[in-house]
């Protein structure tokens, strides 16, 4: 070889390391602080224990597609890393924020080849797979059912609201769950003591780690961008420790997680409407605010109020609907973010209101016998008389006229034959309701003629 030729390569091959390194010293720290093993994952431990599948994929024992599922900052990029370290394939990533099927078939065809080649594996990792449309997703079939690529796909949002469904069932679908606090500490001690990191050029003190597991709310990313930031602010005055003070400067806010149409927004909903069935306005209160900070459209908000008024108070506290209606009105004809006072008070009367789902067991045992067929003749003195004919027919003859008595109240049969006696409104003993069970019994026997 012409010595000339080789140490212009071997320079070349020194500049590219050199150029390596340089790139990943400025790499952000959560990019330098990704986990290398399986030994320095935090959290997960649900699939990451002995046989646990995760843990037999990373080690190549049980190659399969999965889709991981779980809120930011909880691994997913890294898992999906280690699994292609672990078993030696190729890995390629591609984001759905940039790639689409032209980019995903070049994928699988470089796949195919090397595949022929030289027997190498490939896995294709894809980040927010939720955010490709069904014919990217589509485009992926073939090669994960025979096995061209080993696809790690990660998404944030419910794959069962976001994945097609051959895609679904041709993978293995795994949870994340949010990382603890005590996850965050660990990854934050770490990242200041170890050489990738801040390698110990600076300390932490207490106060200010655990204000950054707070802000972090699971999220290890997060509080590895919160620690970076804050070092930089504090290494610029020539502080040695990063105080409360230089964290909370530069950042004041935790991440609010919520998808407005993936199963946070459904959980978060539920959780609302549970919390004020179940009398907690406090718990109602927080999942109202976790609604607005993240956007929820807050006529969204003010027609489930409306709805909960009924359904889960109704005649116990009958102002409830008027105030769930009229906060849904405020907020049409205010708008955000004054709107929220007006939510914060239907919540809070909503909550606090006595309960009974009266109206609700009501109604639907109604209609539960109109759909079995209990759909008998209406009684003929209570049919429209108003037409030329009627009386032939015997419609509205014989009908009583309750304002001509002085009680207001007379016997007389209201319902078909079939659901004579058949009583559908059951009152409770609470509120504003605790009337009208007392009164309702009454009515019943009087318009039924029974004795009292």
């Amino acid at each position: 070889m012409d010595d000339g030729l080789y140490e212009s390569g071997l320079f070349a091959a020194e500049a590219q390391e050199k150029a390596q390194q340089h790139l990943t010293a400025n790499a952000p720290l959560a990019v330098r602080m990704r986990p290398r093993s399986l030994d320095e994952v935090v959290g997960q431990q649900h699939l990451l224990g002995p046989g646990a599948p995760l843990r037999r994929l990373v080690e190549g024992a049980a190659p399969a597609s999965v889709l991981l599922y779980g809120p930011p900052g909880t691994g997913k990029t890294t898992l999906a890393t280690l699994v292609s370290l672990a078993t030696g394939r190729r890995f390629v990533a591609l984001s759905a924020l940039n790639a689409g099927v032209k980019e995903v078939r070049e994928v699988i065809g470089e796949a195919k080849r090397r595949l022929g080649r030289t027997a190498e594996s490939t896995v294709l990792f894809i980040d927010e797979v939720h955010r490709f449309s069904r014919t990217q997703q589509d485009a992926l079939l073939g090669a994960v059912e025979d096995r061209t690529v080993l696809l790690v796909a990660a998404t944030t949002e419910n794959p069962f609201f976001s994945v097609v469904s051959p895609l679904l069932s041709r993978s293995l679908v795994l949870q994340l769950k949010s990382l603890t606090d005590e996850d965050i500490r660990t990854v934050v001690r770490r990242a200041v003591t170890e050489d990738r990191g801040l390698g110990g050029t600076l300390t932490l003190a207490a106060d200010a780690e655990d204000h950054l597991v707070r802000l972090a709310a699971g999220d290890a990313r997060r509080s590895l961008t919160a620690l970076e930031a804050a070092a930089d602010a504090a290494a610029s005055t020539g502080a040695t420790e990063i105080s409360l003070a230089t964290v909370e400067a530069t950042v004041d806010k935790a991440a609010v997680r919520y998808d407005r149409q993936g199963d946070q927004h459904y959980d978060v909903t539920s959780a609302f409407i549970k919390s004020i069935r179940g009398s907690d306005v406090d718990a109602a209160l927080h999942y109202l605010a976790r609604m607005i900070e993240a956007g929820e459209d807050p006529r969204f908000i003010a027609r489930r109020l409306v709805v909960h008024a009924s359904e889960d108070i109704g005649m116990a506290d009958p102002t409830a609907l008027q105030v769930a209606v009229a906060a849904s009105q405020a907020v049409q004809l205010i708008g955000m973010p004054e709107g929220r006072l007006a939510l914060a008070q239907a919540t809070i009367h909503l909550a606090t209101a006595p309960k009974s789902g009266a109206v609700n067991f009501a109604i639907s045992a109604a209609q539960a016998d109109v759909r079995k067929g209990a759909t008998g003749p209406v009684p003929p003195h209570l049919r429209d008389g108003h037409y030329a004919g009627a009386a032939k027919l015997g419609n509205a003859q014989g009908y009583r006229y309750p304002h001509d008595v002085a009680e207001g109240v007379l016997t007389q049969q209201y319902p078909p034959d079939d659901l004579i006696g058949v009583d559908y409104y059951e009152p409770v003993d609470r509120g504003a309701e605790r009337v009208l069970a007392d009164r309702v019994p009454k009515l019943r026997r009087m318009i039924r003629g029974e004795q009292p």
